[in-house]
């Protein structure tokens, strides 16, 4: 919600600064967002006058101006402006200033080779006003503040405010609400509601209700004989600050009461209607054009506003096109109704259709503004536009009953945790619009639809009180060391992470939902959002790797040579969830140097040593993994695989990324990845928290070397795993430490070599133990097909 330090001054009568204000907001629950000032732009922009203007000597369309700012010698300026005339004041820009609607910094530039310095502006380039057919020309009494920033002399130093507002919080939706709230914070006085006088006279409109649900109260009246023009520079500073665009003045008023009074209104060009205004269910299939020139097709579960031609108008969400206001209107119908909070949600997310109507109707308008929100617009159309107003026409009954609350003010302390003395409460809620009467009954204002229960009104005591005055309390505990709380999975995934970070992999957070787009290449996404707020965020994501990879992509767009990300997330698959964690590798392994040479990349057997780190540290045995080479469809043929317990259960996959995943998703060069299932896991549950005493061994240990002949396809991985199953109490240790392949050990075979660790426990290994080991070794392999090289 924006609006300007002016406009809440002018419902609040406070002394307060602008600081002070700022920090209330955020204290009672309406957190500041931004604060900005449109005169800072505007600052270096100084009233000056043209004392000479002459042709220019080389263009017939330009002009030699003197122009006086204030300084101690005019400046020279080459001009276009049609009515740029001598003794004329206006607004200058002098060399390095910049203008903010045409995007440029003003320097000293030769035009049809005559110099000129700095620019006499138009109202588009100081982004006051669309008009740019010549300069802005100010009053002739200005020539007495030539050197005056623009910005003071023409009062623009008006702060525009940005609070959030808390969905609950439909009464802030207007600057009055806001006003309201800081006047119970003790920041100023709430000044009276200014209604206006609308003298009204004839019958009204006819208007009507057949559709109480969506539309319990339909209130209306006309204006007739008006003359719609320019709305007034005060309503049209006030929209700008809120981020609307003036139109004319009776679209203005509406916008205006909306944000001003947090009621939504909307006027209808009588002249385009035909019959009265009925409010009723829409039909199966009904088309309407809207304000915003797209077509809707409307189902019998919406409410719209409709004459004898059809409907016109999405009942609390967007009128039509073919009846709003233009210049040339003369006579209107200002329609002010009521419209159920659920009923203009569901319409909404239907059509995909946001509008300030629709989030203020949403919310829950106050029911018994009615009859003020139709004054105060009919007033201003009678005041900008002239005209003679009917009477007011009102259909249905406006649901304005609101429940009465039995409330304590001991709950306050209780609930709260600060003591309010009970008369300071109830002048907290008084000031709020609550009715309190002496027995503590408290019934809610009508504009406070989001208050059920005496909870509410403790949250209300506690926030106007102020939320700091609450004293911090720890929870209380009892006396030793804590328990551990964290499940077995927590802690393997406590490790996991830690062991990811401690091996250089930097953490991300990245969206649990993509683009259809993106889960197409690992295999679409099941769950879909029916109303995304984006289409890129619109499918639940099947895997962590589509968001490592954009979030590589835009580290490797900013320069980053090296690229190793990590994420622990949700994956989000047909029947379940499941805990995994992501990781990425793109760019240089190893940059260039003059002992390495050529900068080397990442392959799949960077990615496996990752995670077989990760799944050592998470307490997965990685001494039983399996390695397959499928990984899915994502991965590289040929340069991928995955580590699993068993044909399987899958406990990783890693590899190269297909280069149709990468070129998909903008990632250039080649990137590995991998995905580790943590709740694939084997997880065993410790018997205590205390670590194995160390123990080192006694005796020394002895390593063998082993050469195997085996068929070319046989995964290293699977002899190494076979080899040192031999001997499960000796053999501590297994590496493979050479790979051949040539003619001498034969077509479609490899040489593998492989080094056996073994640790004596007992006593020093005889030739013996050694000749026993070394036969289980070799009958072991040979299951493979192995045999021992020569």
């Amino acid at each position: 919600m924006k609006f300007s330090l002016s406009w809440l001054k002018a419902h609040l009568d406070t002394d307060a600064s602008l600081t002070e204000i700022t920090e209330r907001l955020t204290a009672i629950g309406l957190e500041l967002e931004g604060l900005e000032n449109p005169a800072d732009a505007l600052r270096p922009f100084r009233v000056a006058k043209v004392i000479e203007a002459g042709p220019h000597p080389n263009a017939d369309k330009l002009q030699l101006l003197k122009v006086d700012d204030g300084s101690s010698e005019p400046w020279q300026v080459v001009c276009g402006a049609p009515n740029a005339r001598k003794d004329m004041v206006g607004v200058f820009g002098p060399p390095g200033t910049y203008i903010p609607g045409s995007d440029f910094t003003l320097k000293p530039a030769k035009i049809r080779d005559v110099e000129s310095f700095g620019m006499m502006c138009s109202a588009r380039e100081l982004e006051l006003g669309d008009d740019h057919d010549g300069i802005i020309e100010l009053p002739a009494d200005a020539a007495g503040a030539v050197g005056t920033s623009y910005a003071d002399y023409a009062k623009l130093d008006d702060p525009v405010i940005d609070a959030a507002v808390l969905p609950n919080r439909q009464d802030c939706m207007g600057v009055r609400g806001i006003a309201r709230d800081l006047a119970a914070a003790g920041l100023g006085t709430l000044k009276p509601l200014e209604i206006g006088s609308a003298e009204r006279s004839g019958a009204g409109p006819d208007v009507r209700t057949d559709d109480p649900e969506g539309c319990p109260a339909f209130y209306g009246c006309t204006v007739t004989g008006l003359t719609n023009r320019t709305s007034p520079d005060w309503m049209q500073a006030r929209l700008k600050s809120a981020g609307q665009k003036p139109i004319n003045a009776l679209v203005d008023i509406t916008n205006y009461v909306m944000l001003d009074h947090g009621r939504p209104l909307h006027v209808y060009d009588v002249a385009k209607l035909n019959g009265g205004l009925v409010a009723r269910k829409a039909k199966a299939g009904e088309k309407l054009t809207a304000l915003n020139d797209k077509e809707y097709v409307l189902d019998e579960t919406m409410t719209v506003i409709s004459d004898d031609n059809g409907a016109h108008d999405i009942g609390g969400i967007m009128g039509g096109a073919d009846t709003g206001s233009e210049e040339s209107t003369t006579e209107v119908l200002i329609e002010c109704a009521y419209f159920d909070p659920a009923s203009i949600a569901k319409t909404g997310q239907k059509l995909m259709l946001t509008s300030d109507a629709r989030q203020r109707f949403e919310r829950g308008v106050d029911p018994a503004f009615l009859n003020d929100g139709l004054d105060i617009a009919t007033a201003l159309v009678l005041e900008l536009c002239g005209g003679k107003a009917s009477d007011i026409t009102r259909a249905g009954t406006p649901p304005t009953d609101m429940p009465t609350i039995s409330y304590d003010p001991k709950q306050c302390a209780a609930l709260g945790g600060i003591d309010v003395a009970p008369e300071k409460q109830k002048s907290i809620l008084e000031s709020l619009g609550f009715a309190v009467d002496n027995n503590w009954q408290v019934t809610p204002p009508t504009w406070r639809r989001d208050i059920a229960g005496w909870q509410d009104l403790v949250e209300e005591v506690v926030r106007i009180e102020g939320l700091d005055s609450v004293p911090s309390t720890p929870l209380p505990r009892k006396a030793g060391v804590a328990k551990p709380t964290a499940s077995p999975e927590q802690l393997a995934e406590r490790k996991a992470r830690r062991a990811a970070a401690a091996r250089g992999l930097n953490e991300t957070v990245t969206w649990s939902f993509i683009s259809d787009k993106e889960a197409a290449p690992f295999g679409g996404g099941t769950w879909s959002l029916a109303n995304p707020i984006s289409e890129e965020l619109k499918v639940m994501r099947p895997s962590l790797l589509p968001g490592l990879i954009a979030a590589a992509q835009r580290n490797a767009d900013r320069g980053a040579s090296s690229i190793r990300l990590f994420e622990v997330g949700r994956r989000y698959l047909e029947s379940t969830e499941h805990q995994t964690i992501g990781l990425v590798l793109a760019g240089e392994n190893r940059a260039r140097s003059w002992q390495s040479g050529a900068a080397t990349k990442y392959d799949a057997f960077d990615a496996k040593a990752e995670v077989l780190a990760i799944l050592e540290a998470a307490g997965a045995p990685t001494a039983k993994l399996m390695d397959f080479a499928e990984a899915g469809d994502h991965y590289h043929p040929g340069q991928s695989g995955t580590l699993r317990l068993g044909p399987k259960k899958i406990l990783a996959a890693y590899g190269v990324l297909h280069p149709s995943v990468t070129k998909a998703m903008g990632l250039k060069g080649t990137a590995v990845a991998a995905e580790i299932f943590l709740d694939a896991i084997p997880v065993k549950k410790a018997k205590d928290h205390m670590r194995e005493a160390f123990a080192p061994p006694a005796l020394q240990a002895v390593t063998r070397d082993f050469a195997f002949i085996v068929d070319a396809d046989l995964p290293a991985g699977e002899l190494v795993r076979v080899v040192k199953g031999a001997d499960k109490k000796l053999i501590t240790d297994t590496r493979l430490f050479d790979l051949f392949e040539g003619a001498s050990v034969g077509e479609g075979k490899k040489s593998l070599a492989v080094e056996i660790t073994l640790q004596p426990v007992d006593a020093t290994l005889t030739e013996e133990d050694l000749k026993a080991v070394s036969d289980k070794v070799v009958a072991s392999a040979s299951k493979l097909g192995a045999e021992l090289r020569g």
